[in-house]
């Protein structure tokens, strides 16, 4: 089969299930991950139905209209535009997330950091309620998930991005989670005064990829993803010494900092750290494939 075929509806009686081998094929000929599953979930989406509802009605024949609509969606995947975006939705921390490409495609990897924060915050229970800041919040993938399980804070996000903010804000939206979320723009901590803006714990999920290494990534990313989110400059670390020589003027004495690293970023990172002298106590976690992945620190005090 090619393509075009399905631009004859007429001449072949295209069922879901031929549909569905079609395009493991078509998507696997142009090197696509996993083809079977990404046809599976275009499909579902084009027919608006749960993906095991295509083999409760495999055998049933598609229209002209919902043909041409999943030939375009093929057509997207095959210009390596990632699912996310095509779907406008990826989910985290189980989490229906809007994304759009104002906003970075939350990572599995980051959901490591809001374990982390988590469990830093169960230690205080029952204490009164914490401030908590997300700088750089992109989808507002962290700080939902944080407010989603410990509601009883008060939560802060920024971004520097003005669409980031407002996918952010239609997603708190769509979790009920407004009322516990505010949303602002800045770079990092330029808009909060240090004497009103004491924080118990800010966490923050920053660019960190050499700027040369950019081009190198996948189409997915490099083609669709915005860029700024991503670059962390020459060596990486830009937005690190940025964050690290100004956010201890937004922690409370004893206040802890997490942030999210590059697998090989641990040392240069807690170097950074060690020179600003803000800080201690600090220690590093792995992510689920046993890459360092989310740092801590205290601020002294």
């Amino acid at each position: 089969m090619s393509g075009n075929n399905l631009t004859k509806p007429d001449s072949t009686r295209w069922t879901i299930i031929k549909l569905l081998q079609w395009a493991a094929s078509y998507l696997k000929s142009h090197d696509i991950d996993s083809p079977r599953a990404t046809g599976e979930i275009l499909l579902a989406h084009a027919l608006k139905l749960e993906r095991i509802e295509l083999y409760l009605n495999f055998d049933q024949p598609l229209r002209g209209d919902e043909l041409k609509a999943f030939k375009s969606l093929i057509k997207r995947r095959i210009g390596r535009e990632p699912v996310a975006y095509i779907l406008g939705l990826k989910e985290f921390w189980s989490l229906d997330l809007e994304v759009t490409r104002d906003v970075l495609i939350p990572r599995p990897e980051t959901e490591c950091l809001v374990e982390a924060a988590l469990e830093l915050l169960s230690k205080y229970s029952p204490s009164p309620a914490r401030r908590i800041l997300d700088l750089g919040t992109g989808s507002g993938a962290i700080v939902l998930a944080l407010a989603s399980q410990q509601p009883q804070h008060t939560y802060l996000a920024s971004d520097l991005s003005v669409p980031a903010l407002e996918a952010a804000r239609r997603n708190a939206r769509r979790h009920d989670l407004c009322d516990i979320i505010q949303f602002f723009a800045a770079d990092w901590l330029t808009a909060l005064r240090p004497e009103k803006s004491a924080f118990d714990m800010i966490v923050s999920n920053p660019p960190y990829i050499p700027s040369r290494v950019l081009q190198s990534l996948q189409p997915e990313i490099n083609r669709y993803e915005p860029i700024a989110a991503l670059d962390g400059e020459e060596d990486g670390l830009e937005c690190f010494r940025k964050i690290l020589k100004s956010v201890h003027h937004g922690l409370k004495p004893g206040g802890d900092l997490l942030l999210e690293i590059g697998h090989d970023q641990q040392d240069a990172v807690h170097r950074i750290a060690f020179e600003c002298g803000y800080y201690d106590d600090f220690s590093c976690t792995k992510d689920y494939s046993g890459h360092d992945r989310v740092v801590y620190m205290r601020r002294k005090g």
